[in-house]
């Protein structure tokens, strides 16, 4: 049977997301206009909004329902 390589991650997901919003978004630079630079700017755009909504999950604002 095969077993599976397990490791923690060492940074947060919202720091993960948002360093891969940013390599999109410069990968996306190189590219001239056109349907592959829209589909890589979609992505970063999903990875920051990602991002932005587990950092307002993980906010001490939100309480649990009672």
């Amino acid at each position: 049977m095969r077993t599976r390589h397990r490791f923690k991650q060492v940074d947060t997901l919202e720091a993960r997301l948002a360093a891969e919003a940013e390599r999109l978004r410069e990968k996306a630079s190189l590219l001239p206009p056109g349907a592959a630079r829209d589909e890589i700017l979609r992505k970063a755009r999903q990875a920051e909004t990602g991002s932005q909504m587990s950092e307002w999950l993980r906010s001490p604002g939100l309480q649990p329902p009672s």
